[in-house]
């Protein structure tokens, strides 16, 4: 068994514990090495942080509020901050990633972007940051999740970006990665692959955490400020892919004072087969070029995944997450479409917002848990539910 000096470092070869690693084809090898020797260096220079940080700060609009919410507050029976992701430029977390690897692609000289989307955001904020830079981009969106996503089908397309339908397999998200890295597999030399979540070979799942790690860098002087302590007692995020929650808990990983809470999409229960509950039923497999834990028949063949949510509609999970779920570091629950839908309109008519699906599904474990009245809980609302409205609109009638 693989193991690691702390939950937050990823070994050499790519691993938080048994998970992670680079699986790639030959063609891509060189391409995946050259990004691995190429990230830290950049990300840590002082040119790229002080580009990164302005961008954040003048573009995105951070940092991102951590907002008390009162009654919400009241209702569980403890203190409940929002961390409010859904209030950046373009309406979600993605942004941080997207212009964070955009920089990186310039300086390693790439000169095309592709990426692929699950609900949208990713593929919006990736978009955004190449209409910035003035960068061509494609964006791969399954069949299925461009006809439930819309909107943000039509804010790629306005930001200048070429949106590819997938109508492979279940048309989502999964089918989406793979299209994006066949055309990588075919444009090696000049394309830069932004991945948008904390999946797919090493060293994306680190470069992904850290770029997103600014979310947990601001909760911790914000706490300071609101409860005169950097910590919370709780930490919640939804995961899918896992990049708004490996920067939900990034300076977090190794604080044992911190309990960790993820919530996976249930869909219509995780015994029903119609499930992305990858974490809690899946098996250890390789997909997308990093071991996992993964929805898959006894042969290895990838059980397709369902959930009402387009962003946590796949049927893995980043290594990183799976690594805190094998360990126990993190506690895991499935919350299914009904929960999340409840859990979306509770916080709708309880606080004034309306949170994305994905986010909802962090909501939906709020009454899964049994709190303290004083435990400060800290849960990041992801994105916005401008993309989810139709979704919304037809659960009300």
């Amino acid at each position: 068994m693989k193991t690691n000096c702390s939950f937050s470092q990823v070994d050499e070869n790519g691993f938080y514990g048994n998970y992670g690693g680079a699986y790639v084809p030959e063609i891509l090898y060189k391409t995946v090495e050259d990004l691995r020797r190429a990230y830290l260096p950049i990300i840590e220079s002082e040119d790229f942080k002080g580009e990164f940080r302005l961008l954040l700060r003048d573009y995105v609009g951070r940092p991102s509020p951590l907002y008390f919410a009162r009654r919400m507050s009241e209702r569980y029976g403890c203190q409940l901050y929002l961390k409010r992701e859904d209030l950046n430029h373009t309406g979600a977390h993605k942004i941080n990633n997207s212009l964070g690897q955009i920089l990186i692609a310039r300086r390693m000289g790439k000169r095309r972007i592709i990426a692929e989307t699950g609900a949208g955001q990713h593929g919006v904020a990736t978009a955004t940051a190449c209409a910035l830079m003035d960068m061509p981009c494609t964006v791969y969106m399954g069949a299925t999740d461009v006809a439930r996503q819309r909107p943000n089908v039509e804010r790629m397309k306005m930001l200048g970006a070429e949106v590819r339908p997938v109508e492979s397999g279940n048309m989502t998200l999964k089918d989406a990665t793979n299209e994006a890295i066949r055309d990588w597999c075919c444009h090696p030399a000049d394309t830069f692959y932004i991945i948008g979540s904390t999946v797919g070979p090493h060293p994306y799942p680190d470069l992904v955490a850290r770029l997103q790690s600014v979310i947990s860098e601001e909760i911790k002087w914000q706490l300071e400020e609101k409860v005169g302590r950097c910590y919370p007692d709780y930490l919640i995020a939804c995961v899918g892919g896992g990049s708004n929650a490996a920067g939900t808990i990034f300076h977090y990983l190794d604080d044992e004072r911190v309990s960790i809470v993820l919530a996976e999409a249930g869909g219509l229960g995780v015994d029903t087969g119609r499930t992305a509950a990858s974490l809690q039923i899946g098996s250890d497999g390789i997909l997308h070029g990093s071991r996992i834990r993964l929805m898959q028949t006894e042969d290895g063949q990838i059980v397709e995944p369902y959930s009402i949510s387009a962003g946590l509609d796949y049927p893995g999970t980043g290594p990183i997450h799976c690594n805190l779920y094998e360990s126990g570091r993190a506690r895991v629950l499935a919350v299914n479409d009904d929960e999340a839908l409840a859990a979306a309109f509770e916080l709708t008519r309880t606080e004034g917002i309306i949170p994305a699906l994905e986010s909802a599904h962090a909501l939906g474990v709020l009454p899964k848990m049994r709190f303290g009245k004083d435990d400060v809980v800290v849960l990041t609302v992801s994105g916005r539910g401008d993309k989810d409205m139709e979704t919304y609109l037809k659960a009300i009638k």
